[in-house]
């Protein structure tokens, strides 16, 4: 839902039209709250207008917008909300409004460890946006299982533990959160393309390497590569190419 607003009255900053931003929550008095704050909000900033935002009630799972209409999506903690039915299903609606090449923008905590069912049904968990942690790769499968053609993985940073202390676990649980963006491209023929902040570099004796499958290397010069790409590379078993591991940071400029 949209709280107090906060996120719209951003997304309106860099919108300014009337109606540009749609705010969705299915509860009266968060949308009321929002509106209120709006009023607020018009007094404290004079670019601001209440009208950038339409506010509607609706959920996840049946978003009251049109297809293929909105051109960047958001959401946090949407995997942690949901169980795997309903969780794919909000993924469709999020696929189903966005534009083609529209962005579904996204932070949800990952842990690449096992959880178990009594952590994974633990109420206070699930308040925290925790219960549904999954690991990466899992993560980016249900967004690529939904139609998104390509995935940035923009930040990862260590965000919680999950101490025996504190939970039903017999071993220390880290958590960590990830910062998304899933395109709404078409998916490629060989499968998508995932960028977990991998680069190639070429360091050969010529200006540059052409791989005759899209991809030009200039010597000693970074190339963001995803992970599709890396593998690719790394069958040609060159010496004079350099893969870089994941960082986990993607900023744009990549090979596909």
């Amino acid at each position: 839902g949209v709280g107090g607003g906060m996120e719209l009255l951003q997304f309106s900053y860099f919108n300014r039209e009337k109606g540009g931003v749609i705010g969705i929550d299915v509860v009266d008095e968060m949308l009321e709250a929002s509106r209120k704050n709006f009023i607020e909000a018009e007094t404290q900033n004079p670019w601001f207008k209440s009208e950038f935002v339409d506010l509607r009630k609706g959920d996840a799972l049946n978003l009251p917008v049109e297809d293929n209409s909105i051109d960047v999506a958001a959401q946090n903690c949407l995997f942690n909300i949901f169980k795997e039915a309903d969780l794919k299903k909000a993924i469709a609606e999020m696929y189903r409004v966005l534009k083609p090449h529209g962005r579904l923008v996204m932070s949800d905590p990952t842990c690449e460890q096992p959880m178990n069912n009594n952590l994974r049904n633990d109420e206070r968990l699930r308040a925290l946006c925790l219960s549904g942690s999954l690991p990466i790769n899992e993560y980016v499968k249900m967004l690529t299982d939904a139609g998104f053609g390509t995935i940035e993985i923009r930040a990862r940073k260590p965000y919680r533990i999950l101490s025996p202390k504190d939970y039903d676990t017999n071993e220390l649980i880290y958590i960590e959160s990830i910062e998304v963006a899933a395109i709404k491209d078409p998916m490629p023929a060989d499968g998508p393309c995932v960028f977990t902040g991998k680069a190639a570099i070429y360091f050969g004796e010529n200006d540059f390497f052409d791989d005759n499958a899209g991809h030009i290397l200039l010597k000693n010069q970074p190339l963001a590569i995803c992970d599709k790409t890396a593998g690719a590379l790394a069958k040609l078993n060159r010496d004079d190419i350099f893969i870089s591991k994941s960082t986990y940071h993607y900023d744009g400029g990549g090979c596909c």
